[in-house]
């Protein structure tokens, strides 16, 4: 990972929350051990479990109408010449059939290399403790995979990435968290031999208050045999200050 652009970020980060004034603007940083995506390390230049990485983004809701933007940064090493990734998205959040429900578009930006960028459409449903989410790739580009600008002369559209997540207080300001995701990719992927998989995490956050919380969890993916050492069992400590 770069290091002068891992300090870069953290200093815009930090720099921005005092900016956070409104109720409608909530901001966040954190600082993580590993940042897994999907079950794989998004840090593929060591094999190490521990590979640092700082995040941090804001979210704006347009009052109660439902509808709100966002931004989400990350430091990451695996495409050459990037170290950041940026997540742009924007949706509606509305309650109908006894659920909370959340329809979205969502792109990942890789400033260094585009042959990473891929956009997505998503759509998640939540029932107490228990939400449902699924990802669309409406993109030829797919993290590289496929694509235009990957130069495979191959697409990575409709790809599609099923979780399902469960997050419950336990105890006093300590919540349980698992959750399971099945990646299946489009068939001009597959034909190159990569294989659908699955990630899965548990683990769970407490809640120091005044907005600053410490989660652990063991996350990792199947297919280590073809997808190597970014797949494997990580316990990933994270550090998050909300606004």
């Amino acid at each position: 990972m770069n290091h002068a652009s891992l300090k870069a970020l953290g200093v815009a980060l930090v720099a921005a929350l005092p900016l956070v004034a409104s109720a409608q603007l909530s901001g966040n940083l954190s600082l993580t051990t590993n940042y897994k995506f999907r079950g794989q390390d998004q840090d593929a230049s060591r094999s190490k479990a521990v590979k640092p990485a700082v995040q941090g983004g804001f979210d704006y809701a347009f009052g109660e109408s439902g509808w709100y933007v966002g931004n989400w940064n990350s430091s990451v090493d695996w495409l050459s010449g990037n170290s950041i990734e940026m997540d742009l998205y924007g949706g509606y959040k509305f309650k109908g059939a006894g659920l909370d429900w959340d329809l979205g578009a969502l792109t990942y930006v890789y400033p260094g290399n585009s042959t990473g960028n891929t956009t997505e459409l998503y759509a998640a449903a939540t029932w107490g403790p228990v939400t449902a989410k699924y990802s669309h790739t409406v993109s030829d580009d797919y993290f590289g995979f496929a694509g235009a600008k990957s130069g495979s002369g191959r697409k990575g559209r409709n790809t599609g990435y099923l979780a399902l997540g469960f997050a419950q207080e336990v105890f006093p300001k300590t919540t349980l968290k698992a959750s399971l995701g099945f990646t299946r990719f489009a068939g001009d992927i597959k034909d190159t031999g990569v294989p659908n998989y699955t990630d899965y995490s548990l683990g769970g956050a407490y809640d120091f208050g005044g907005g600053l919380s410490l989660g652990a969890a063991v996350v990792g993916a199947s297919k280590k045999a073809y997808f190597g050492h970014v797949n494997k069992s990580r316990l990933i400590v994270t550090l998050t200050k909300t606004l």
